[in-house]
This record gives structure tokens, sequence and C-alpha cells, in this order.
């Protein structure tokens, strides 16, 4: 479904002002875009339902956390019919917060955060080794994000 045809001008600068500022109240909104509060209660509503706007959600520092290790680790699979149960049993493990399919070597490829190289070990060896279907992987360390963003809208 490519909802972008579907988007006007004042929906795509309620993204643009909400990417930059999830927080804004809808008055803000409306006082930037020169347009009724009620208009952008309708627009975002519109936004919602259709599923473009998935949610609002507060980005978090990991390292404030404590997790201070991070990976993306390729996931192979004894045969392809475990692909649906490996997911289901990657969704248990917190440490896990993206799981993705992929092409190539792996069938499933992972984000993992971990206090320290020790809980790193535990959740790859003891977790993700652990799930039935899982035959290896290969762990890449990361070093630090240098940027994350959504999409551009056009």
């Amino acid at each position: 479904m490519q909802l972008i045809n579907q988007l006007d001008f004042v929906d795509k600068e309620i993204l643009r002002l909400l990417k930059s500022d999830s927080r804004q109240s809808y008055v803000e909104i409306a006082k930037v875009l020169k347009v009724s509060n009620s208009l952008i209660h309708q627009r975002i509503a519109k936004m919602k339902e259709s599923g473009l706007m998935k949610n609002a959600t507060v980005t978090l520092d990991e390292k404030r956390l404590g997790y201070n290790a991070c990976s993306f680790t390729g996931i192979v699979l004894k045969e392809a019919h475990y692909a649906k149960q490996v997911v289901d049993e990657l969704q248990k493990i917190p440490e896990v917060v993206e799981c993705d399919f992929v092409s190539g070597k792996y069938a499933v490829f992972v984000k993992v955060f971990a206090a320290d190289n020790e809980h790193m070990r535990e959740v790859l060896y003891e977790k993700i080794h652990q799930i039935e279907g899982v035959s290896g992987t290969d762990t890449f360390i990361s070093f630090g994000a240098q940027f994350s963003r959504s999409v551009p809208i056009i």
C-alpha cells in the first residue's frame, strides 16, 4: 500500500514536525501550520488509522541504562521451516531489540544489547544458541551508532 500519494502538504508538514519532536502538542502544530487544531486532530487520526503512524515512542539511551555492549548477529538456521519458531523464541529475549529476515548466508539478523561482554556471551550462547532450529551465529560488535533516523518524507 503506497499511502504517500494520498498525503498532501499539510500531512507531510505534520509528519516533519512530529519527526523533529514527537512531544509537540496538536495546538503547537496547528499554530506553526496556521490551521485549526481540529484539522490537526483529524489528519493525525487519519494517518494513525491508515497505519502510516505506528506509534509515538521515547528513545532511550542504552548506555545510560547500563547496556554498554551492542552487536548485530546473523543467525543460520538448521532448516528454513524453523524460521517462525526461531523468531518467536527470539522475541522472548529482552536483550534482542530488533529482528529481521534477510537474504544471504543468514536467515535472520538481530540487534542485541547487553551490559558487557560477559552478558553478551550469555545472551548469545545460553539463549540464542539454545533455540531449536539455530545452527550457528556470526556476531559483529558495534562500536556505537553514528546516526539513526526515519526515512525521509517525500
